[in-house]
């Protein structure tokens, strides 16, 4: 099928080459990249054909507001906007209303894999109603983890709209905390006296340990990448999503604590130095190709906190 993809940065020009591999015809537009097929959103929307489908990848908050406002005026009844981007929640309700009342679906779709998810696919938590979700079925699928669709892991239609931005914010939020947990982990065994080998250590973990999983992998070929992490920053930001999951677990009543206390410490990680946090921005850098500052080991101690 066709479609429109908005920002082509690391997740949307990724995903766009993605679904082009599986045989789909992606339109791309980015102001800001030089891989933008068209000059504009009216553009774009004029290169598809209708009933159209816009797929937003641009930055939470006014990026995502201005783009979905500038779609509303240019789509037409039956078209239907995507946004995969981490907006928040309640924002994607209100969107879907203000679009469902020029007759424009609207699906928010959570989307995990980083930078990795070209090549071993993304997964997908989506909102929205039942008729928009399946007019987008099959981009979803191809940009799904092979055999997602029959499985059911990797793909899931999880509620209205909303919940697909919703359940990725509480999926970021368990993010935050597992992380925190190998980080912290890694430091106790760093300061220690016995002097444990920590990469022999950590690789152990990987098979047969309860556990294993993607985070430790992770986390290895970042002690790979960065030995001792002796060039890695010891500041971890947050990027919005473990405040809005600990925001919404107190408006809930919900007792979060072990997200919480990992949310503090990234606030904590802004203003002194720690091993927990290098830890931490090694795992960002691998999974999402997030940028972290770098400097020489001998001047590690001149890095500023914040």
């Amino acid at each position: 099928m066709q479609l429109g993809m908005i920002g082509l940065g690391r997740m949307g020009g990724n995903m766009a080459e993605r679904l082009r591999a599986a045989g789909h015809e992606v339109v791309g537009f980015d102001v800001h990249h030089e891989a933008s097929e068209v000059a504009s959103l009216a553009e774009l929307v004029d290169r598809l054909e209708a009933p159209r489908v816009a797929w937003s990848m641009v930055p939470a908050g006014l990026a995502t507001e201005d783009t979905v406002d500038t779609l509303t005026g240019l789509l037409e009844p039956g078209d239907v906007v995507v946004d995969g981007g981490n907006s928040r929640f309640t924002d994607s309700v209100a969107r879907a209303h203000r679009l469902a009342e020029r007759g424009i679906g609207f699906v928010d779709a959570g989307v995990s894999g980083g930078v990795w998810g070209r090549e071993d696919g993304y997964a997908l938590m989506v909102g929205g109603d039942d008729e928009h979700v399946q007019r987008v079925w099959p981009v979803l699928v191809a940009l799904a983890p092979e055999g997602a669709e029959a499985s059911g892991r990797g793909l899931a239609h999880v509620g209205p709209s909303g919940a697909g931005h919703f359940t990725k914010m509480v999926h970021n939020g368990i993010e935050y905390a597992v992380m925190q947990a190998f980080a912290e982990g890694y430091e106790l065994m760093a300061r220690h006296a016995l002097d444990v080998d920590l990469t022999a250590t950590l690789r152990c973990w990987q098979e047969g340990s309860v556990v294993r999983s993607w985070l430790l992998d992770l986390l290895v070929r970042g002690l790979e990448a960065h030995p001792d992490l002796a060039d890695v920053a010891d500041v971890a930001p947050d990027s919005g999503e473990g405040r809005w999951t600990v925001q919404t677990a107190v408006d809930t009543g919900v007792a979060v604590p072990a997200i919480a206390a990992s949310l503090f410490a990234r606030f904590e990680s802004q203003h002194e130095h720690s091993l927990a946090m290098k830890a931490v921005a090694a795992l960002r850098e691998q999974f999402g190709g997030h940028a972290i500052v770098v400097h020489h080991p001998q001047e590690a101690e001149e890095v500023p906190g914040g």
